[in-house]
């Protein structure tokens, strides 16, 4: 038996809210106890009542995406379809990228709207999402194409869905040319990664490449011999993102530099010669400012010598930037041209940036470059290794099963040695942000901890049960895993407390303000607030400690909160930046999506065993911490929820999902829970759709702020999501626009958005998608599943987005059986990364 809800307005598929939404869901009806277990509720939420006989659980709750969802380009599967979608999928697991540019208006560029990603590019597998994408082919390599770049505006008509969801990383701004990576390792990057070699251009047998790769795998292990035996260096030795930081910040300070060389905008005149150029070759003008900043100065120069450099440019296809070299090169643009292949090379491997991935596996590559319609892709790839614009790696295989080397110093070099190896090529920048970054975890582990034996004494006595644990296990290792979902905080909570009492120089860090806001929720909060801050805020040096004459982190002890949404970069910087002894606590829960960024780093630390992990036995409380417990174990349980804590609401289609939400959102939720509406988030697979954000955004705004949008689409009063950088969003609300720009208020902060960077940066934020919501909560959650989002879910996805809710879940159901499979069944997409290989590596040697 089912109820209808009480609400202000008729229940129906479509409402003045949703005008002229595709309904492309499959009629489903709409009692299904039967397919959606026992629903909790009243009729306040339209919820039904019933018994569940085919599917555990009323629990399909409302959440958002959490910890690891790059904030860009998630889109639905085939939610509302991505027209024409371009996919270019290499190996494995999916990144989401927002905020790409603008390129609208010309014969070349038919990409009008707001390109919301640059693509996603999966390695060994299908991507976790999907966008809109007008104009563009979908091109598949090793996989099926999931996951796309928004891009809205005049492409072809044709509709092509393309299933699941980009869920992964917008590449991290800024360089991570790691110091500490081995010289010899980037002389590699000029060998040749198919092992062809000498003049006469014949290509190798696999055995004589495989005996290559592995002379190269022989010379490295020798080096790291050597190395081993010299002293380790401290963070006075700082490399990447610290280095550049620390760099710029010097250069200012002696004089050497003034600021405006250092953080400046492109030059007027650059921008002013970058647009000529772009215009003779049709592209959108609106790209010159980003041209300029990419190519640096001359930009102009060496854009009209390579056409194919505006790849480099995020939100730029393969085909427009042929389309731009035919219009400036005429007769000699042809695909065999080697800037062409090298420039694909490279955007390649942003792509698989976007998608999560440190580095490619060789065949994944030149398969992904052969459908690109690069007619040597073998050439094209040493050409970018020659340019030294990517390296190639040559990482030992391990081999499952296999014994422990035991024996003689002599034979397990041997064994070493023997070892078969993978050729891996990536960009610099992740690279050897992966090197730095295992380099400065070993330098922690390996390094004695700092004479503070006393004040740790007294840290372990102030504690109790896990969060004593966790001290005892920090007081004697520099690096120390932790894990537990939102109850286990209070641990590390407590160990951040009770160090700063005892007189050490202790701090925390989240990725969202949020996350300082439940840091300090924890008991006695009051002592813990003052030592918090955000991941970014202690990079940049607005909060935190400060740096010594060293540039490190003047700390005992840093804390790392929802460590899972650390990528490469920001995990280099924050490890380059502390000093020998520290000790570093990374914490968090490993079932919730990976980061935003390149990189899986807490997964490969708790993979790898190099350090001590401690578990949190703290259970998250109440019907929605037992039902995201029970997701996951891998299952869907049904929980009791005699206040309304879980409800299901079955919808038929995507128009219908738009209206039921609405209704939650501005009505029910705030009638029968009590949570207004300015405090209950929507969470949807994705931005494209016809119950993407885009759709749903629309129609929240007209119903609790309906408003011109006189601003880019914004009006005062407007909730938006800012997205500051790559990978990272920051929820507010608008509070005017002005000639300065949009402003903003941002977890009470004012934020002032120039003009220019409006529609790139900021978009409607009542409805987000899971990786914009990762590192913070709400107290309603309503988590949208139209029937076309069924392959966009897996269960790190349903984890996350289920325990964004704090007080109230929501589920607008329309993917049946495709939930508890989902949570049964479909684990995280395979990132292709280095890190793991890298520890085990420097462990053994």
């Amino acid at each position: 038996m089912s109820t209808e809800p009480e609400t202000t307005e008729e229940a129906g598929p479509r409402t003045p809210d949703t005008p002229g939404t595709a309904e492309r869901g499959a009629a489903r009806g709409r009692g299904g106890a039967d397919d959606h277990g026992t629903t909790t509720g009243t009729a306040d939420h339209g919820t039904t009542t019933g018994t569940a006989e085919r599917t555990a659980g009323t629990g399909e709750a409302e959440g958002a995406e959490g910890t690891g969802e790059a904030e860009g380009a998630e889109g639905t599967g085939a939610s509302g379809g991505a027209e024409g979608a371009e996919v270019s999928e290499i190996s494995g697991a999916a990144g989401e990228a927002e905020g790409s540019g603008d390129t609208g208006g010309s014969a070349v560029f038919e990409t009008a709207g707001r390109a919301e990603g640059s693509g996603t590019v999966e390695a060994a597998g299908e991507a976790e999402g999907s966008g809109d994408a007008d104009g563009s082919e979908v091109s598949e390599t090793a996989g099926e194409a999931e996951g796309s770049r928004d891009s809205g505006g005049a492409g072809s008509p044709g509709d092509s869905e393309t299933a699941g969801k980009a869920e992964g990383s917008g590449a991290a701004d800024g360089s991570a040319d790691s110091q500490g990576s081995s010289d010899s390792e980037q002389s590699e990057g000029a060998a040749s990664a198919t092992g062809a070699e000498g003049g006469d251009g014949g290509r190798r047998s696999e055995a004589e490449a495989e005996l290559a790769a592995q002379r190269i795998e022989r010379e490295r292990i020798e080096r790291r011999k050597a190395e081993r035996h010299g002293p380790i260096d401290s963070g006075a030795k700082l490399s990447g993102t610290a280095a550049d930081l620390l760099a710029a910040v010097r250069a200012v300070e002696s004089g050497e530099k003034p600021p405006a060389t250092v953080f400046a905008e492109p030059a007027p005149e650059t921008v002013a010669a970058v647009r000529r150029v772009l215009a003779e070759g049709g592209a959108p003008d609106a790209l010159a400012p980003q041209v300029a900043t990419v190519l640096g100065e001359g930009a102009d120069t060496a854009l009209r010598e390579d056409p194919w450099q505006l790849l480099r440019v995020g939100g730029v296809r393969p085909e427009q930037a042929d389309g731009f070299a035919r219009a400036l090169l005429g007769a000699a643009c042809a695909p065999d041209d080697e800037r062409r292949g090298r420039a694909v090379t490279v955007w390649l491997l942003e792509q698989a940036a976007v998608a999560g991935h440190t580095a490619l596996e060789l065949p994944t590559l030149t398969t992904a470059l052969g459908r690109q319609g690069v007619p040597d892709p073998d050439a094209a790839v040493q050409g970018t290794l020659a340019e030294g614009e990517a390296l190639v790696f040559q990482d030992a295989l391990e081999e499952p099963g296999a014994p422990a080397v035991r024996g003689s110093a002599d034979e397990a070099d041997a064994e070493e040695e023997e070892r078969p190896v993978r050729v891996l090529v990536g960009l610099e920048r992740y690279a050897l942000a992966e090197e730095s970054l295992a380099d400065g975890l070993a330098r922690l582990v390996n390094s004695p901890p700092a004479e503070a034996g006393q004040s740790w004494d007294e840290v372990a006595a102030a504690l109790s049960g896990g969060a004593a644990e966790l001290a005892r296990a920090v007081a004697g290792h520099g690096l120390v895993l932790h894990t537990g979902g939102e109850a286990a905080r209070a641990e590390p909570a407590a160990l951040l407390g009770a160090a700063r009492a005892a007189g050490l120089r202790a701090f925390a860090v989240c990725h969202a303000p949020d996350g300082l806001r439940r840091t300090s929720a924890q008991p006695g909060g009051a002592a813990v607030e003052p030592g918090t801050g955000t991941v970014a805020g202690l990079l940049s040096g607005a909060e935190g400690p400060g740096r010594d004459a060293d540039g490190t982190l003047e700390l005992d002890l840093l804390i790392v909160l929802d460590a899972p949404q650390l990528d490469v970069e920001g995990a280099a910087a924050l490890v380059e930046s502390l000093p020998d002894g520290a000790r570093l606590v990374l914490s968090g829960d490993p079932g919730v999506l990976w980061s935003a960024g390149p990189g899986r780093i807490f997964a490969d630390l708790l993979a790898a065993r190099v350090c001590p992990q401690i578990a949190s036995r703290l259970p998250d409380p109440g019907p929605i911490g037992e039902l995201v417990s029970g997701i996951g174990a891998g299952e869907l349980n049904q929980v009791a929820a005699p206040g309304k804590e879980v409800v299901i609401v079955p919808v038929r289609d995507a128009g219908e999902a738009v209206h039921r939400t609405v209704q939650l959102v501005a009505d029910s939720v705030p009638r029968a829970i009590g949570v207004p509406a300015d405090q209950t988030v929507v969470i949807t697979p994705g931005h494209g759709g016809a119950a993407g954000t885009r759709a749903l955004n629309s129609a929240l705004k007209e119903r609790l702020n309906p408003g011109p949008g006189r601003f880019g689409g914004f009006d005062p009063g407007d909730r938006i999501a800012y997205t500051p950088a790559p990978g990272r969003t920051v929820p507010g609300v608008v509070v005017k626009a002005d000639a300065d720009g949009l402003h903003l208020s941002c977890a009470g902060v004012p934020v002032v958005v120039p003009r220019e960077r409006v529609e790139g940066g900021v978009r409607h934020g009542w409805a987000l998608t899971a990786h914009q919501a990762a590192g913070a909560r709400w107290p309603a959650v309503v988590v949208v599943l139209p029937g076309d989002a069924a392959q966009a879910l897996s269960r790190p996805w349903v984890y996350t987005a289920f325990s964004r809710a704090e007080r109230h879940l929501s589920v607008v159901h329309g993917v049946e059986q495709a939930l508890p499979k989902a949570v049964a069944e479909v684990p995280p997409k395979p990132r292709t990364t280095r890190l793991r290989t890298l520890l085990l590596t420097q462990r053994t040697d």
